[in-house]
């Protein structure tokens, strides 16, 4: 009975983890609500198969193993960009974390709650501010020039309505007339 009582709350902790993780970090910053299903259940999945191995005495090494095949998956039909790599990871991570912390559940807790407190922080700008970029097609080729890049910065802040604080010339095309500018700024 203390075994499905144990799972019973370390699961439970688990999808409140993932829940504040996705639905209150990730989601309201990068507005995907296709990987809600992969990231529940990858959690999902990999906290009870953990957790039902853990209890066959599976010793820490092999979790790690475990959860080195896990973190390795990729999806080969569809690109996925370093942050929801980065946020498969969490998932993965917080569903071993869940099942095989040898801990009392208030500190299995409390693990939890730091992974997301500084999952937050580093994706708030209370820390580090956001860089976000863009590229864009440029055609006025007087404005390239090394003496007007201040003015080239201030048409684009001017054109694209955002705080550019710098911006790098990718490609000039001088058979089409065009250059690629690559701007960024913070959010």
């Amino acid at each position: 009975m203390y075994q499905f009582e144990n799972l019973f709350y370390r699961f439970l902790l688990d999808l409140a983890a993932i829940l504040l993780l996705i639905r209150l970090i990730y989601y309201p910053i990068y507005k995907k609500d296709e990987f809600y299903f992969p990231f529940f259940i990858f959690n999902t999945i990999i906290f009870l198969l953990t957790f039902l191995l853990n209890s066959f005495e599976m010793s820490m090494g092999a979790a790690f193993g475990l959860f080195a095949v896990f973190s390795m998956l990729r999806y080969k039909t569809e690109d996925i960009s370093m942050k929801d790599m980065t946020y498969l990871f969490l998932v993965i991570a917080i569903g071993l974390i869940n099942a095989v912390m040898k801990s009392e559940i208030w500190e299995v807790a409390i693990i939890n709650a730091v992974v997301i407190l500084i999952t937050y922080l580093l994706e708030s700008n209370r820390i580090i501010k956001r860089e976000s970029s863009l590229s864009i097609v440029y055609n006025n080729f007087e404005m390239i020039l090394p003496e007007k890049r201040n003015e080239l910065t201030e048409d684009l802040k001017l054109k694209m309505g955002l705080n550019i604080h710098r911006i790098e010339i990718d490609k000039v095309d001088y058979m089409k007339n065009t250059i690629q500018i690559r701007v960024f700024y913070y959010e």
